[in-house]
């Protein structure tokens, strides 16, 4: 078993480690500066580690304490706010219900997924817009909704720095980003993963290689680590091992499509034989549903073509949730 999941122990430095807090500056160069670095990260690996991103780290760590009690719950009480209860895929999604790699078996984890609240007569959720409406929360839980909501309202700040810095590393007007940031789908998934057992199905792990269907990606990990990122010049897996205090970046499918793969939407997986448990927290920044990604025409070389077809955020979100969650 361990040598079909064997990955390279490299430094850290392998994954580029990143301070954006210059994308607050008010010096352009600052701003510039940073969006040099992410270009240099995103045409290598489109995987990377961030710092100086302003997020809390009591804020942080307040989500983890949340995301550990609520997975320690009785299996009944999670099942109260299980995401079959929802019309916008928000609660809890017990063991083995997501399938990430095709043909491998479903993945070893368990998850809580939040969006932003929005109220049953909103005209988005009237609308049924996917993925548009209420979250579940837990009951006898009282500070898990305050706190997943702060978060999130930071997270979605965080995801809109980083735009702006993507879009000067494309060599863009840095708001060239904007309306795909205006009035963003985005999702806060809680993860908890088991250790892998000792003897897994063929080709089970705890999450299955896959690249990740929207925009960015920000994950926070806890100590135990776990996550493994492919490296297409290699071919080999590296293990992204955690770093306190800095989230993991990586790029979406959207991206890649808005770049005719020049940025890369990066293979990645989980196998956790830690024999620990492991926690970690994903935020997905999907963007505005009805923009359309569109191929950059600075990203196409003389007489290239675009390989990928116009295509909105929300269709491409639906695409993608139909692959992952088919029986």
């Amino acid at each position: 078993m361990r040598a079909a999941y064997e990955a390279s122990h490299v430094a850290t430095t392998s994954l580029p480690l990143i301070d954006i807090a210059g994308l607050s500056s008010s010096d352009p160069a600052r701003r510039r500066a940073v969006g040099a670095a992410l270009r240099e990260a995103c045409l290598d690996k489109g995987f990377l580690y961030v710092t100086g991103h302003g997020i809390p780290a009591g804020l942080i760590d307040a989500v983890f304490a949340e995301a550990r009690q609520f997975f320690a719950l009785p299996q009944a009480v999670k099942a109260a706010v299980d995401k079959s209860r929802s019309l916008c895929n928000r609660g809890y999604e017990p063991l083995k219900a997501q399938t990430l790699e095709a043909g491998a078996p479903p993945d070893l984890k368990e998850s809580f997924y939040i969006g932003a609240d929005l109220p049953l007569d909103d005209p988005r959720v009237a609308a049924r817009r996917f993925n548009r409406g209420p979250n579940l929360w837990p009951a006898d839980m009282p500070t898990f909704a305050p706190v997943m909501r702060a978060y999130f309202v930071a997270m979605l700040d965080l995801g809109e720095r980083l735009m702006r810095g993507l879009a000067l590393s494309l060599d863009l007007p840095e708001d060239y980003f904007g309306a795909f940031s205006r009035d963003p789908l985005a999702t806060l998934r809680l993860l908890h993963y088991p250790p892998q057992p000792g003897n897994p199905a063929p080709g089970e792990k705890g999450c299955g290689a896959h690249t990740d269907f929207g925009g960015l990606t920000l994950l926070m990990q806890d100590d135990v680590g776990g996550l493994q990122v492919h490296d297409g010049a290699s071919g080999k897996w590296l293990h992204a091992t955690p770093v306190r205090g800095a989230y993991v970046v990586n790029l979406g499918d959207m991206i890649a499509r808005w770049t005719n793969d020049r940025y890369r939407s990066t293979l990645h997986r989980v196998v956790n034989e830690s024999g620990r448990e492991r926690y970690s927290i994903p935020f997905f920044y999907v963007g505005n549903p009805d923009h359309q990604v569109v191929c950059l025409p600075n990203c196409l070389a003389p007489g290239e073509t675009p390989r990928y077809a116009p295509v909105t955020v929300e269709g491409h979100l639906q695409e993608m949730y139909r692959r992952t969650y088919a029986a």
